[in-house]
């Protein structure tokens, strides 16, 4: 469903592709063309919606709330560890 108003995201996942499409069918592209400041425009909104595109399909590396019990297995491991490792004492001659 297109209207003559805006640019229809729902026609490609690209939004250049959509553009062109539009410009062909409603700003008669390639034979005329529009105002330099209309163009500018348009390829601006292009370009943020080509960016919002992009962002929505890199996963976010969002901060994760605290494990609590995560961090406490890992105090235990260490101090198992801690109790476990002893200094060797060479110094005893046999």
């Amino acid at each position: 469903m297109s209207n003559k108003v805006g640019i229809v995201s729902e026609l490609s996942p690209n939004p250049l592709l959509n553009t062109l499409r539009w410009l062909a069918q409603y700003a008669g592209y390639p034979r005329s063309r529009m105002s330099v400041q209309a163009e500018k425009l348009l390829l601006l909104t292009t370009a943020a919606q080509a960016e919002e595109a992009n962002e929505a399909a890199r996963p976010s590396f969002q901060v994760k709330s605290r494990d609590v019990a995560m961090e406490s297995a890992q105090r235990q491991h260490a101090e198992r560890r801690r109790r476990v490792h002893f200094k060797c004492d060479n110094s005893a001659k046999v």
